[in-house]
C-alpha cells in the first residue's frame, strides 16, 4: 500500500518537543536500540526487552543493550512499567522518532484511488463525504476518525437593528450568498431608535462586503479610531454586536466522530481500558476538541499532537494525528487557498503514524477538492 522514502516532519506537522535531548546525543548504537524498541512497541503495543532487539537483528549482547537502554531512560526517552523488565517509549521519546526517525511513505495509486471513490460516489453531498472519510479513516487506523465540518463564510450584505423593547433588540444580519440570520442581543439604557440607526448606518458603511471573521478584527480597530465620531451609545451598541456574532461560530461548527468501539479493541490491560475510559471522556470536549483542530488549521499540513502536548487529551495519554482541509481558489477571493475545516484520527499514542499520516493527508486533499 505504502511505497517508502524518508520525509523530514516540518515544526508544522509535530506538536513541541518539551525536553533537551535529541538525536545529535545519540551515538548509532543508541540510535538503533532507539527506534528497534519504538518501532516494537507500536506493532505489539507491548514492552520491548533486550533479548527481543537481540534477537531483531541489532548485533550487541543484550547486556549492552541493556544499558544503552538505561541510558535512553535517563534521556527520559524510555521508560520501565512496573510489571515488566522490558522498556517503553515515553511521550517524549514517541515525540523525537516521529520528528527524526519515522520513515512515512507514499500512498500507492490503489490506495488514493480507493480514498477518491469512497468520497466521490455518485450523487454523494459533502456532509456524506465528511461521515465517509471519518468513517473510513476509522477503519484504516484503528483510531477514532474525527471531522471538522467547514465553517462557510460569505461577506455580509446588510445589516439591522429592530428594538423588540426597552433592554431586546434583534439583529438582523443579511449575507452576500442570500442567507439571513436574526440574533437576540441585549440593549442597554438609552438606546434610542436614533441610536440604532445610527449603529446600523455605520456597519453597512464598514461592514459590507467583509465576513463577520474579518470583521472582529478590523472593525474593532476601526471604532477605536474614529469613536469621537459616534454617539457613545451607538459606539456601544456596535461593540455589543460584534461580540454577541463573535459567539456563534464554535456553536454552528459541527465535530463528526465514528469508530470509538476501534479504541476498545486495542485495551491489553485494566491500565488500557481506563485510558479509554479517559478519551472517551476527552471526545465528549466538543468546544475543547474544536479549539484543537483550530490549531490544526493553522498548519501547512499533517500535525500531530502526543499526549501531554494537547492539554485536551493529556490525561488519556492519546495522540491525534490532524490535517486542514482547504479550497485552492475560494469563490470571491484574491487571495491563496483557504482553509475550511480540519479532519485527523484520535487513537492511543502507539497509533501507526508512518501508515496514517499519509491516510489522512491525502484524505484532507480529497476533501478540499470536493468543495472547489
Amino acid at each position: 500500500m505504502l511505497n517508502w522514502h524518508l520525509m523530514t516532519i516540518s515544526p508544522h506537522m509535530s506538536g513541541l518537543l518539551n525536553s533537551t535531548a535529541s538525536l545529535s546525543e545519540m551515538d548509532q548504537r543508541a540510535r538503533d536500540i532507539f527506534r528497534h524498541v519504538v518501532e516494537t512497541y507500536l506493532e505489539t503495543g507491548e514492552p520491548v526487552g533486550s533479548r527481543t532487539i537481540s534477537r531483531g537483528g541489532v548485533a550487541l549482547s543484550p547486556a549492552s543493550i541493556r544499558n544503552t537502554m538505561q541510558d535512553l531512560a535517563h534521556l527520559g526517552l524510555l521508560s520501565a512499567p512496573h510489571t515488566s523488565s522490558g522498556r517503553l517509549p515515553t511521550h517524549q521519546g514517541l515525540r523525537l522518532f516521529v520528528d527524526g526517525l519515522l520513515e512515512i511513505g507514499d500512498l500507492s495509486d490503489e490506495a488514493k484511488r480507493d480514498i477518491e471513490a469512497r468520497l466521490t460516489g455518485r450523487g454523494q453531498t459533502f456532509d456524506q463525504a465528511m461521515r465517509e472519510a471519518s468513517q473510513m479513516l476509522s477503519g484504516l487506523a484503528g483510531g477514532a476518525g474525527v471531522v471538522m465540518t467547514p465553517s462557510f463564510e460569505s461577506g455580509v450584505k446588510h445589516v439591522e437593528f429592530i428594538a423588540l423593547s426597552a433592554e431586546q433588540a434583534l439583529a438582523v444580519l443579511v449575507f452576500g450568498d442570500g442567507r439571513v440570520e436574526n440574533r437576540l442581543m441585549p440593549l442597554a439604557p438609552g438606546m434610542t431608535p436614533s441610536v440604532l440607526m445610527e449603529a446600523s448606518n455605520y456597519l453597512n458603511t464598514h461592514l459590507r462586503g467583509r465576513t463577520l471573521s474579518e470583521a472582529r478584527v478590523e472593525l474593532k480597530a476601526e471604532l477605536e479610531a474614529e469613536r469621537q465620531k459616534l454617539d457613545e451609545a451607538a459606539a456601544q451598541l456596535i461593540e455589543d454586536g460584534l461580540a454577541v456574532w463573535s459567539g456563534g461560530d464554535k456553536e454552528k461548527r459541527a465535530l463528526i466522530v465514528r469508530g470509538r468501539a476501534n479504541l476498545l479493541e486495542q485495551t491489553q490491560s485494566l491500565e488500557d481500558l481506563e485510558r479509554v475510559r479517559s478519551l472517551f471522556e476527552d471526545l465528549e470536549q466538543k468546544e475543547e476538541l474544536i479549539d484543537l483542530l483550530d490549531d490544526v488549521k493553522d498548519a501547512q499540513g499533517v500535525r500531530i499532537f502526543i499526549g501531554s502536548e494537547s492539554k485536551l487529551f493529556s490525561l488519556s495519554g492519546s495522540a491525534v494525528i490532524a490535517a486542514p482541509y482547504m479550497v485552492s481558489h475560494p469563490q470571491g477571493s484574491r487571495g491563496g487557498p483557504k482553509v475550511m475545516g480540519a479532519i485527523g484520527v484520535i487513537g492511543p499514542a502507539r497509533l501507526n503514524y508512518a501508515r496514517i499520516i499519509p491516510l489522512v493527508d491525502y484524505t484532507a486533499r480529497i476533501l478540499g477538492r470536493l468543495l472547489e
